[in-house]
């Protein structure tokens, strides 16, 4: 079946797309630095969540070279709480390219811009969309659930994904490209929701497979998912003079470049455990459980003061176990 979805879906955007903090308003070109720091922080993150961050990004560094020149330290704690700190390591990358190798312009298309650190495929063709008007396919999770559903796509995820890219390449059209792309955005986040999609607002449900089949929250159907292993561990709030002992953990693996409390025993003292909590990362849950000692030494490390411990910028498993920490000095 062949899907026209583009004056629809433009007509619908046009009247009903949201203000959001990187959209260019009426009459503006988009800017290319605040579209790519979007799309980077949307990757797993919602648009709500990101919004807040995005704002106070820009003010600090609105600009990609005032960002490249940013300290690495000042960007790990601002995007605290966004998750996924890889991104945080190549955005800083990807901002020193690009200002260093390219004049501060970012690529125009797709190509170059994948071989920008940080920068997969998707990505590459929301950007070239969206900040430079190309004619290019980006299909996230939200496009894809579209699409399975215009199409009724009865292949289960991940085995149909090639289909869906090949079907999404139809409906892109040859101009406005990037409101096409943001519409589709919108459409997915809005109204084609993973569950109770709101067909009866929705511009393309004349022409959606799902919806004349008469339940379109089945697709896109999805290969049973593997059990997520959980693991365990020990973080230790080690206090003293007023000051908990972090360290900055290595710029490769899990939270790179964050700070952190120790994960190893950092001096022997009088440890009581606190108690657990858990967290879910990508591919594992973690138990993490506390133990808090007041020091009679100062180990190497960075003292932070506890009464400014929500400034240090702490990734959310840290954070949670701050809390603890600050728990157990009042009790104590």
């Amino acid at each position: 079946m062949r899907v026209d979805a583009s004056p629809a879906l433009l007509c619908w955007y046009a009247v009903d797309k949201r203000p959001l903090p990187w959209r260019a308003g009426p009459g503006e070109r988009p800017d290319p630095y605040r579209v790519w720091l979007s799309e980077i922080m949307l990757q797993q993150t919602s648009v709500a969540h990101a919004g807040r961050y995005f704002e106070a990004f820009v003010r600090r560094w609105p600009t990609v070279a005032a960002l490249a020149g940013a300290d690495d330290g000042d960007v790990m704690a601002a995007w605290a709480g966004l998750g996924y700190y890889a991104r945080a390591r190549n955005l800083l990358a990807c901002a020193r390219i690009v200002a260093g190798e390219h004049g501060g312009r970012f690529p125009d298309d797709e190509a170059a811009l994948r071989r920008l650190p940080g920068i997969g495929g998707y990505t590459a063709a929301a950007i070239a969309a969206i900040a430079f008007g190309r004619r290019a396919v980006a299909v996230d999770a939200n496009v894809a659930r579209i699409v399975a559903r215009l199409f009724a796509v009865a292949e289960p995820l991940p085995a149909a994904r090639a289909r869906i890219d090949a079907l999404a390449a139809e409906l892109v059209p040859a101009e406005s490209a990037g409101d096409f792309t943001q519409a589709m955005m919108e459409l997915g986040q809005t109204i084609c929701t993973p569950r109770d999609p709101r067909c009866g607002r929705c511009p393309l449900a004349a022409g959606c497979a799902a919806r004349a089949e008469g339940d379109p929250a089945r697709y896109p159907v999805r290969a049973p998912k593997a059990a997520r292993p959980h693991r365990h561990g020990t973080a230790y709030w080690l206090e003293r003079d007023g000051a908990v002992l972090l360290v900055r953990r290595p710029s490769n693996g899990l939270l790179g470049g964050m700070l952190a409390l120790p994960e190893r025993e950092p001096a022997p003292a009088a440890w009581r455990d606190v108690g657990a909590v858990d967290h879910v990362f990508t591919h594992f849950a973690l138990t993490m459980r506390l133990l808090c000692a007041q020091g009679s030494t100062r180990p190497d490390g960075i003292w932070w003061p506890v009464e400014r411990i929500g400034e240090a910028g702490l990734p959310t498993l840290f954070a949670k176990l701050a809390e603890r920490g600050a728990e157990w000095r009042r009790a104590a």
